[in-house]
């Protein structure tokens, strides 16, 4: 039997208590006063030999709502997307998932050259000039991108759209009370930014607009418009995008945004009860360095061979403290492989076709559930999120879609009561037409 664990001999542990000086565990801990050590027996099961365990976690793990069996239907932020298999063959590999941070360069070429590609493809997404080598995930990333607008522009105020996802908003907010930075919520108008009520709270206080594109109710901003506001009063035009939406929207680069941050969740990292992740950050030239945590760079040696280095590392570790712009400490670097990975084998024409497929099975869905007498809120233009109302709390309903077989959308009303019973449903490319007519069916049957 292969044992993935094998625990200390008795000749094991006396061996090291002899070298350290002592001769019992008890005598190890003696500096602890006996009145605070622990002296009774914790409340946990007793031990089972490892196959009765490993079954016991088998059973137990089979309880769960797996995408294998189940198709799923819901999104908000994480996704049930199209997978290459040669994903987890990369980063199976050990001289990969075993690796640490890059900063011996003559040993890590090829943990600095996958970052690069990755930091290469993310710039091609977005239209902007400069990406790092990624960070922990799509609302860290938008709070950084938050903080290096207020910093940049020593301002303090900083507009957030309401439409853009709950979550990040609340990191976004956890980050700006450390910094005294006031974070004011733009309402939305029918499932989009409403302009006006963004023209009137923009003024020379604000360091940053931030948007959602698409946004958390699956809508397409108007870039043009917002981009026009915050520039008019000097703010950094901040957005947080679906990658993977840009393989068939116009980028944000496009519009004149600074700073573009996101979760590349969509390209090759499985859903995994919501992560972990991996965000990516891009920027304008102009701010290249005062980007958080790590860029890699292409260079050449002294025989001109073609080389990786870390380049830009403006974090407190490797600069002076008062001129770091982030204390962030590391990347996702074994997901940001599963990103690129996921990227080159789809290729430029793949993930063209992959984000068209979401936006025609997500317009199929939604056109399916109209003639079934469903309403749909926010009408207009988007990508492969709308939203739903329902006669019954989203919960009840999901509940019962289980029993089908069937993993239900994202329940609105937890992050706003304006919004209960209405029920965010995504639609992937991985959704077929059977699926797509059977959750409407049985949306229709228990939301009657």
């Amino acid at each position: 039997m292969k044992h993935r664990y094998l625990p200390l001999t008795e000749s094991d542990k006396n061996a090291m208590l002899e070298s350290i000086g002592v001769s019992t565990i008890d005598e190890l801990f003696s500096d602890i006063p006996e009145k605070v050590r622990f002296a009774g027996e914790y409340k946990i099961k007793p031990a089972k030999p490892e196959t009765a365990l490993m079954k016991e976690l088998a059973q137990m793990a089979a309880k769960n709502a797996d995408l294998k069996m189940n198709s799923s239907f819901i999104g908000a932020g994480v996704y049930d997307h199209y997978i290459p298999v040669i994903v987890d063959h990369v980063l199976s590999r050990s001289e990969f998932y075993t690796a640490y941070t890059p900063y011996q360069p003559e040993i890590s070429q090829g943990e600095l050259q996958a970052i690069f590609e990755f930091q290469t493809m993310i710039c091609e997404l977005t239209g902007m000039e400069v990406a790092n080598s990624s960070m922990y995930d799509g609302g860290t990333a938008l709070a950084e991108a938050a903080m290096l607008s207020a910093g940049h522009t020593r301002r303090k105020k900083i507009l957030i759209s309401s439409a853009v996802h709950p979550e990040y908003k609340d990191v976004v907010r956890s980050y700006a009370k450390g910094q005294y930075i006031d974070v004011v919520e733009v309402p939305h108008k029918d499932g989009v930014t409403d302009l006006e009520a963004l023209k009137e709270q923009t003024n020379d206080e604000v360091a940053a607009v931030i948007v959602q594109y698409p946004n958390f109710f699956g809508r397409i901003e108007s870039m043009k418009e917002i981009e026009e506001i915050a520039h008019e009063n000097k703010s950094l035009f901040v957005v947080s995008s679906n990658p993977l939406a840009l393989g068939a929207l116009t980028p944000p680069g496009k519009f004149g945004a600074d700073i573009v941050a996101g979760d590349a969740q969509p390209f090759g990292i499985p859903t995994a009860f919501g992560g972990p992740h991996c965000g990516y950050f891009a920027v304008s030239g102009k701010l290249m360095r005062k980007v958080p945590g790590r860029l890699v760079g292409q260079t050449k040696d002294d025989q001109g061979r073609r080389g990786f280095v870390l380049t830009l590392q403006a974090r407190e570790q490797h600069i002076r403290r008062d001129k770091a712009t982030s204390n962030i400490c590391s990347n996702q670097a074994l997901n940001a492989l599963a990103a690129s990975v996921a990227m080159t084998a789809l290729g430029k024409k793949g993930v063209r076709e992959m984000a068209v497929a979401n936006i025609q099975k997500a317009h199929y869905a939604k056109k399916a559930f109209k003639e079934n007498g469903f309403d749909i809120a926010f009408e207009g233009p988007s990508f492969n999120e709308f939203v739903v109302k329902l006669n019954k709390p989203v919960k009840e309903v999901n509940q019962k879609l289980l029993e089908k077989g069937i993993i239900g959308g994202y329940d609105l009303g937890r992050d706003d009561s304006a919004l209960v019973n209405h029920m965010l449903v995504a639609v992937t490319e991985l959704r077929t037409k059977e699926e797509i007519d059977t959750f409407v069916k049985e949306m229709g049957d228990i939301n009657a």
